[in-house]
């Protein structure tokens, strides 16, 4: 977080987290291709990219949800949801359409992927950096997508078909809260109001964090 902070700035703090309400996301929403471009164009205003420098690219649903649900099967995955090259000078960012089912997670993905373009891109770090998976999420949480990455890290279903656990992203829920804190400490919020949009797993590791951010201010 501290460099983030010197990367981007503490003027990014003040901009506020991005929240799953119409404030923020106005108009309806079918999932289509052109809702999705749509999305990405509204995603770069949060994460100061400019739409008009990407090329995006939506990947077909190639039927495998429907199919495991068909034959009943179970199914555990970690998606791979979304990617981010450079092709004739160009960023490129591809997103697989299959997310357009899963709103909270769709967005979670176009804000790693643009976070690749603020990072790589704009050759802050290397792509051979250990870390940098990591780093992508964690600069969603720095630029106040943080909601959105936190609840699709894990998310689990069950119906008759069977059930389905799906990990999204490179940081765990525990470590997503802490980052949450963090972000929520350099803000000067102890009890942000923004909470009460994070699933029960986030939100928990968030006041647990808080708690112990309080005891331990961040030297940032």
């Amino acid at each position: 977080m501290a460099w983030l902070a010197a990367e981007f700035g503490r003027e990014v703090l003040k901009q506020g987290p991005v929240l799953p309400t119409a404030d923020f996301f106005p108009g309806s929403y079918a999932g289509s291709d052109a809702d999705i471009r749509a999305l990405v164009a509204q995603i770069c205003g949060y994460l100061n990219v400019e739409p008009s420098l990407l090329v995006v690219e939506i990947e077909p649903d190639d039927g495998e949800d429907a199919m495991v649900a068909a034959l009943e099967l179970a199914r555990k995955s970690r998606s791979a949801a979304g990617h981010y090259r450079r092709e004739n000078g160009r960023p490129v960012i591809a997103i697989d359409q299959r997310q357009a089912a899963r709103p909270m997670a769709l967005v979670a993905t176009i804000a790693h992927e643009l976070g690749h373009v603020r990072l790589l891109d704009e050759r802050r770090i290397t792509p051979d950096r250990y870390d940098h998976e990591p780093l992508t999420d964690l600069l969603t949480v720095y630029f106040g997508l943080g909601i959105f990455t936190a609840n699709s890290a894990f998310t689990f279903s069950q119906g008759n078909q069977g059930w389905s656990h799906t990990r999204l992203g490179y940081l765990s829920e525990q470590m997503l809260g802490y980052a949450l804190a963090c972000y929520a400490h350099l803000r000067g919020e102890t009890q942000p109001a923004w909470a009460r949009h994070l699933d029960a797993n986030p939100r928990g590791y968030l006041k647990q964090s808080l708690r112990y951010l309080a005891q331990n201010p961040l030297d940032i």
